[in-house]
């Protein structure tokens, strides 16, 4: 206990709330930010660049207007010289749609950052609209901050601040004017002000609970969370770490855009949780009056999160080398029910989650075959809609895609299936369908490479989940219809993929989607050096299951609308 109260305050030094202005050589912290097209933009992503240029964007702001096309002049110069251009929005006055509107008004092609929480703009201390900073990506350090040009909204000027700044920056020479007076409209960052009211912010009554909300399913002793937050000393020790992840948007493990569609598990947080949260870290993660919430808290942790199954399937045990690659095993199990039952829920409990990285559950009959929910990470099991369930004859083989990962140490698997039945009949079958492009070709180095497959829709359906899926180049996914209407709809946007959370997402409300409507599922993969998770870089990548291959590969829970309710006696 003594060391952990010595190691505390070296692990929180320097983390006291941002600067009220950054100023040049200051140091810009990563984020990830989407932009007003739904495209996910993380900071130090572009650290190939060899200079970032961000500007401050403001709907009807008179002077970002008359830089637009001063800005647009230096993204043709030296766009192709290896510089990134982006915008970026911290007003709460402007959201996404009016953003979007705008630049498709004016003709903005620049990506612009939607800064909703402000908790950006905060950590940059933005003033004005239209002000321009130059980071270099060697050190992330701000190269030049203030006016585009000496033009813009002042006395006319022949200075050209940023290009000077980029050609010094290119050329490894010192900027030689690193600020400048930007003359832009006001930008309001309320919070700034309300420094002092952060402190005051409840460890007990207001962080607890988020954290509990959030994170502790995963983040508990015994959970697959990396540390358990189970007291007040365990959250102030890794409060930069939570500050990071929320910033770029690891954690909560979310990855679809909050502005298409809802689901009905979704685990993010909120944007008025996100700022609390990041707020008390800033303001120093004050421990403040009351219990100390989570060392009180004890998780409901039980081996079936939806309590004892009424049948257990037992996957064969699987022997896992400590090193090497695993070929996916394909396990066959006869139904040992002896009867034929109708599914209302399932869950897989891995025998070991050290090296199960994924189960596929599918059956097969004498009539056909079908398919059940299986394990990603992170995964407590599934629950099929009220009023729908999935056939199993008592004459079904379960087939268990088994995909195992090494970890350097030998271990054995002994996973099993947990089955939950309807008393009687549901009112509705539930069917999954897949959609897939196995000659798929990404090609060697490739930042984004976009490919797609089409389902048309042939019989009136109502749609319930959604399940996107790609590897480790997997960059992001989208979802579409196309009614017969002649309409499209975005039903997922998922910018921020992770592979190694795969995530089924269920909508709040389920989807009618008529005969004659189209599918669409488009991937992009990341196939760079800037990828942190590419195995391989310089090869053209094809279909495969291993994770060092590809797939395009997506799937949705649906049941037919013509279809007659079922009947207890079936």
């Amino acid at each position: 206990m003594k060391l952990r109260s010595l190691l505390l305050p070296l692990l929180f030094t320097g983390m006291a709330g941002p600067a009220l202005a950054l100023t040049p050589g200051d140091r810009v912290d990563n984020f990830k930010l989407l932009d007003h097209a739904g495209s996910m933009h993380e900071l130090h992503y572009l650290s190939d660049m060899k200079a970032v240029v961000l500007m401050v964007h403001g709907n009807d702001c008179p002077v970002v207007k008359e830089a637009l096309g001063s800005y647009k002049a230096l993204q043709d110069r030296y766009g192709k010289d290896g510089v990134a251009f982006l915008m970026i929005n911290s007003n709460l006055q402007d959201d996404r749609e009016s953003i979007a509107k705008e630049a498709a008004k004016l003709g903005i092609e620049t990506p612009i950052l939607l800064d909703s929480t402000q908790l950006i703009g905060e950590s940059l201390g933005l003033e004005r609209m239209a002000e321009t900073f130059v980071i270099d990506p060697r050190g992330w350090k701000v190269v030049y901050r203030g006016a585009l040009n000496g033009g813009l909204g002042q006395k006319s000027s022949s200075a050209d601040y940023v290009a000077d700044a980029l050609d010094a920056l290119i050329a490894g020479k010192a900027v030689k004017v690193a600020a400048s007076d930007a003359k832009g409209c006001a930008v309001t960052l309320p919070e700034l002000a309300r420094r002092d009211a952060h402190k005051e912010i409840s460890y007990a009554d207001d962080i607890a609970p988020i954290l509990i909300d959030k994170c502790v399913d995963c983040h508990r002793d015994g959970g697959i969370g990396p540390f358990a937050m189970n007291s007040y000393a365990m959250i102030r020790g890794f409060a930069p770490m939570i500050r990071e992840v929320v910033r770029t948007k690891r954690m909560p493990p979310w990855h679809a855009d909050p502005h298409i569609g809802t689901f009905e598990n979704d685990r993010s947080l909120s944007e008025e949780e996100t700022k609390k949260l990041v707020h008390w870290i800033e303001a120093g993660a004050p421990r403040g009056k009351g219990e100390d919430t989570l060392a009180n808290y004890k998780p409901d942790v039980r081996e079936w999160a939806m309590g004892e199954p009424d049948a257990i399937v037992d996957v064969p045990a699987t022997d896992v080398p400590a090193t090497g690659v695993v070929d996916y095993k394909y396990l066959d199990v006869k139904n040992p029910l002896g009867k034929d039952v109708w599914i209302k829920a399932v869950q897989v409990l891995p025998g070991s989650r050290a090296v199960l990285h994924h189960t596929i559950i599918s059956f097969s009959h004498k009539n056909g075959g079908s398919s059940l929910p299986g394990y990603v990470p992170g995964d407590a099991g599934y629950e099929f809609p009220a009023g729908t369930g999935v056939f199993l004859p008592k004459d079904a083989t379960f087939r268990f895609q088994m995909h195992y990962t090494t970890y350097g140490k030998p271990e054995t698997d002994a996973t099993r299936l947990g089955i939950y039945f309807h008393d009687e009949a549901p009112a509705h079958e539930q069917h999954s369908q897949y959609l897939a492009k196995p000659n798929l070709l990404i090609p060697a180095g490739v930042k984004e490479h976009w490919e797609e497959s089409v389902f048309p829709i042939k019989r009136d359906i109502l749609l319930y989940s959604i399940l996107p899926h790609a590897h480790f180049r997997g960059k992001a996914m989208e979802f579409q219809v196309q009614y017969p209407d002649g309409r499209t709809e975005t039903l997922l946007n998922v910018p921020n993929y992770d592979f190694n959370w795969q995530t089924t997402y269920v909508l709040d409300e389920p989807k009618v989607l008529p005969a004659g409507t189209k599918v669409v599922y488009r991937t992009s993969w990341d196939n760079s050096t800037q990828n942190p998770a590419n195995p391989d870089p310089s090869i053209d990548v094809r279909w495969g299951e291993q994770s060092w291959e590809e797939m395009l590969f997506g799937a949705f829970r649906f049941r037919y609308l013509d279809e007659a309710k079922l009947s207890a006696a079936e």
